[in-house]
């Protein structure tokens, strides 16, 4: 009881806090967490600071959805039955402060998600625009157009992470569900980012390869390394029409873990989903595909991405290559999907969708499988901050092994998401 006492002054205080600073949230270089934020990719430079002093922004969401989907399976291993009814609500707590003129600190708590229940911390990171404080004006010219981020924090690789869902950040996300290799992961590294006038984009960075830190040796090794890369161009070409065109490599060596498809502690949207019946605990990756490449990756992405007016076109290429320690030889899986959307009305503030997302890997055991999507979503935004989603889905597994869990498995139904994110 005491415990429950100390955690609601906290939420008062945190509360009084975002009143405290309502008058003017707004931060230099910064994504909005809002309609504001959707279609923006790495955050834009502001060419005049707004900076006086040290400012703190809190902010979060939560999001709740209704979920009405059944699953299948050839039978050879009982799944269990879903119905119809709501998830467990999830919660995150953003802390945004604004150390010096264009020095800026993030951090993101989950404070309920699918996989943990209780309050954790996913991550953070320490933003520079500016280079002010070595000496007023240094590499002026040079950090009018670079951005350099360090920390324990989400890599950018590819442009996929900008427009997921982030446990309960997902007003981004015009879809309920992620891609079914859902390339996202948390990092201790550093990056480099350099946008020019005329369009052309470019990101330099490298990581320890690792999701969960330690000094512990294994092998001889504490670790490994990730190397990541993007190359691109990104120009709205007229008030009605952008372009958008990006290239991306995230590369280890030895890793002792790589976790590029399997970090989102946050899980899957699809709950419940393909779950063995006699299993004593979640699957929270549920509806997912993971390649199993746990020592070794290679894996490139190109994103295009076009607005004219109010329809919208987003793609995804993945091609992926990798091993674990165990195997002489590399196996592959490629990823792609391809979306649609159309906002209208006041202010574009509804949407009608559809994504088609589709995998083919091999499997250590040598077989070829196939995983087909279709998505077909609908949103409307009551304020900028407040998002009602529907989606209905259908996923189908094809050539996995008899006896397999997903063999002609298949998942289809409805849900509906309610977010508020501030």
């Amino acid at each position: 009881m005491k415990k429950l006492f100390k955690s609601s002054m906290l939420i008062v205080a945190l509360l009084a806090g975002v009143s405290f600073f309502a008058q003017n949230r707004n931060l230099d270089n910064y994504r909005q967490p809002d309609k504001n934020g959707i279609n923006v990719f790495e955050t834009l430079k502001d060419s005049v600071s707004t900076f006086t002093d040290v400012k703190v922004r809190l902010g979060g969401a939560s999001t709740l959805q209704f979920q009405a989907i059944k699953n299948e399976n050839s039978g050879a291993v009982p799944i269990l039955e879903t119905g119809n009814n709501f998830n467990l609500a999830t919660a995150n707590l953003d802390l945004d402060v604004a150390l010096y003129d264009g020095v800026r600190m993030h951090l993101r708590t989950y404070l309920s998600s699918r996989h943990h229940h209780e309050t954790y911390v996913k991550g953070g990171y320490f933003q520079i625009d500016k280079l002010d404080f070595i000496s007023e004006g240094f590499m002026q010219d040079f950090m009018s157009h670079a951005t350099i981020k360090i920390g324990h924090m989400e890599n950018n690789y590819g442009d996929t992470h900008f427009r997921r869902s982030d446990n309960a950040q997902s007003i981004y996300n015009p879809f309920v569900g992620n891609l079914i290799m859902d390339s996202f992961t948390t990092e201790v590294g550093a990056e480099l980012f350099y946008q020019c006038d005329s369009g052309l984009l470019g990101m330099i960075g490298f990581s320890n390869g690792k999701l969960n830190q330690n000094v512990k040796i294994s092998d001889g090794k504490t670790g490994g390394a990730a190397f990541l890369a993007k190359l691109g161009y990104d120009k709205q070409i007229s008030e009605d029409f952008r372009f958008r065109l990006t290239g991306s490599l995230y590369n280890t060596g030895y890793a002792p873990s790589v976790y590029l498809y399997t970090a989102d502690r946050g899980g899957s949207r699809y709950y419940d989903i393909l779950q063995d019946a006699s299993a004593s605990s979640d699957n929270f990756r549920s509806g997912r595909f993971d390649p199993g490449f746990r020592n070794k990756i290679t894996a490139v992405m190109f994103n295009p991405f076009v607005k004219y007016g109010g329809l919208e076109v987003f793609g995804t290429v993945e091609i992926t290559s990798g091993r674990t320690l165990a195997e002489t030889d590399r196996r592959k899986a490629q990823q792609y999907a391809g979306e649609v959307i159309y906002r209208f009305g006041n202010e574009e503030n509804f949407y009608l969708g559809g994504r088609y997302n589709t995998v083919s890997a091999e499997l250590a055991s040598t077989d070829d499988i196939n995983i087909d999507r279709f998505q077909l979503g609908a949103g409307w935004f009551m304020t900028k901050n407040i998002l009602m989603k529907a989606e209905y889905v259908v996923q189908k597994y094809k050539d996995y092994p008899a006896g397999n869990l997903l063999e002609d498995a298949k998942f289809d139904g409805l849900t509906l998401e309610a977010i508020i994110s501030f």
